[in-house]
């Protein structure tokens, strides 16, 4: 017991250790450090606002006048208060002047937008006249085209039909034009004819395309090709001088019309050219096409032709139009006229007593050439009637006795090719 509490004794009584001293010693230090800097500046500060006494002569006189620390600080103070008022309002109005700055760079992008409006609209209206002049100019031709071609001036209903949708090119071209609309209320029936004459042409062409086809057929039903009479028809030519308007999706429109009636009209030539009429008066024939015995030498020969007979002076007629292309005597067939109908159909009509026609003279079907007789190689008045397809023989029969519907459809040709030709 004795030994504890000496032991307590000592620990009670015992000096601070070393860190513990040095801790308290580095305090005072700081506290000493911040007590200096806050006299140096009170010190400064006494200084510079120190009581001063400003002396001045006036008059003889020495005066002086005395400024108080108190009120140097009041000065300072209020400059310094007026000096944070001119930051904050310049900062103010460099703030306004900003925003100002940006409002005007919005309401001049406006206006750029507003005036790229009115120009378009303003380029709009000075056009409306010139797509009015435009489509009446493609009315006038397509009216024209039809009267010319088909002998109808006013365009059939049932030809135009319903109107066909429209292809829009996008939505920002369909929002303008609906925009443009609202501004100008004419382009919506301008959009709406136009629509109508592209609608009607496209028909149009449908139409023609049909009616090439049963000029085709009835060309076939003939014996021959009918892309080799549409070939020969279809002959084109002269300086290329391009349409000087700007006809955009009517372009297509009326190529494609172009085309179609330029093919229609060659096939329609062809088949107007094909003879199909008889050349005489007389119900039966005396020789065929083919082999046959020859009258004079009793031998297989080929007979390039009909033999029709009849009486002498009997009128002889042509089997199609076309341009006379020979008059006078030929070897075997005695007294000859030949036509040439073109697309390479030539007939020829020998053995002939007389003949009324000139070399170069166009004639029309059923035209009188001349008159029956017996002269050349003939044992008897009779006509010998040949058709030619490109200088070779072919029979007769096939164009003399070809249904009536094509005869029809040939008809209807004829009546055209000679509208169209005056």
């Amino acid at each position: 017991m004795p030994a504890i509490r000496f032991a307590c004794r000592t620990l009670i009584a015992a000096p601070p250790s070393k860190p513990s001293r040095l801790i308290k010693k580095n305090r005072s230090r700081v506290k000493s450090t911040k007590s200096t800097w806050r006299d140096a500046a009170k010190e400064k500060l006494r200084l510079a606002f120190a009581e001063r006494e400003i002396f001045y002569r006036s008059h003889g006189h020495v005066h002086f006048v005395r400024i108080t620390s108190r009120a140097q600080k009041i000065a300072a103070a209020s400059a310094l208060t007026a000096l944070a008022g001119w930051g904050a309002l310049t900062l103010d109005m460099a703030y306004n002047q900003a925003s100002v700055s940006v409002d005007r760079q919005l309401l001049a992008a406006q206006q750029r937008n507003i005036a790229n409006e009115a120009r378009t609209v303003n380029a709009y209206k000075r056009s409306v006249g010139e797509i009015t002049q435009d489509l009446d100019r493609r009315q006038d031709m397509l009216d024209e085209l039809v009267r010319s071609q088909f002998g109808a001036p006013a365009l059939d209903k049932a030809v135009v039909g319903p109107e066909e949708p429209s292809h829009a090119d996008g939505k920002g071209k369909d929002e303008a034009a609906r925009k443009i609309s609202r501004a100008l209320p004419a382009m919506d029936k301008l959009h709406a004819l136009e629509k109508r004459q592209l609608n009607f042409t496209r028909r149009f062409a449908s139409l023609i395309d049909q009616r090439a086809a049963k000029a085709e057929a009835a060309i076939r039903s003939f014996g021959l090709n009918p892309q080799q009479i549409a070939r020969r028809t279809s002959a084109q030519g002269g300086p290329y001088i391009p349409w000087s308007e700007d006809l955009g999706a009517a372009d297509d429109a009326f190529s494609d019309l172009a085309a179609s009636l330029a093919r229609l009209n060659a096939l329609e030539r062809g088949l107007a050219a094909i003879p199909s009429g008889r050349p005489t008066d007389s119900p039966v024939l005396t020789s065929s096409y083919g082999y046959r015995r020859d009258p004079f030498t009793r031998r297989a020969a080929f007979h390039a032709g009909l033999d029709f007979p009849g009486a002498s002076g009997q009128p002889i007629l042509a089997a199609a139009r076309g341009r006379v292309s020979f008059v006078g005597g030929q070897h075997g067939y005695g007294q000859t006229v030949e036509v040439d109908h073109g697309n390479g159909i030539m007939t020829r009509y020998a053995h002939l007593s007389g003949y009324t026609v000139r070399v170069g003279q166009q004639v029309p079907r059923g035209a009188k050439l001349g008159r029956m007789g017996s002269t050349g190689r003939s044992t008897g008045t009779h006509l010998h009637f040949e058709v030619r397809v490109n200088g070779a023989p072919i029979n007769p029969r096939r164009f003399l006795e070809v249904n009536q519907d094509v005869l029809q459809v040939q008809q209807i040709a004829k009546q055209r090719v000679s509208r169209v030709d005056g």
